[in-house]
């Protein structure tokens, strides 16, 4: 079990020093952005849908290491997706955050099943995601 903590750990490390799909997209037709006054982190989502499917997704934002790593690993999961199967992640990514538990499968989503041992870190966890899903039920901007 400690090497696969070791390896969660690695996950988390890696998408907060080298976030994926980070700054703002041009080309962007919905747009949202979420805080957590708690702790003081902020995510801005831009992404682009073509039709129902999530074509670009970028975010900005400021924050402790789980937040961060949280919105850029996001981005990678939902980008290309339709909207139902992003909000089924969103609710299965809550699922592994607040119980702990992860599915079967080895998955980068796992990495964040240690949080639900430090509750408070739950809105640093979903910041991104909350935000990613606020976009996507909104009118496109134009």
């Amino acid at each position: 079990m400690s090497d696969l903590t070791d390896l969660y750990q690695a996950v988390i490390l890696d998408h907060n020093k080298r976030p994926r799909n980070r700054g703002k997209l041009p080309v962007a037709n919905r747009v949202a952005s979420g805080d957590n006054p708690t702790c003081g982190d902020n995510c801005t989502v831009y992404l682009r849908l073509d039709g129902d499917r999530i074509a670009e997704i970028c975010f900005e934002g400021a924050g402790c290491a789980i937040s961060q790593a949280s919105a850029s690993l996001m981005t990678t999961q939902i980008k290309g997706r339709t909207v139902a199967e992003a909000e089924a992640l969103f609710n299965a990514f809550k699922e592994i955050v607040t119980t702990g538990k992860a599915p079967d499968e080895i998955s980068d989503l796992a990495a964040f099943a240690g949080v639900h041992a430090f509750p408070a870190r739950i809105k640093c966890a979903t910041l991104g995601w909350h935000a990613a899903l606020d976009a996507l039920r909104q009118p496109p901007s134009s």
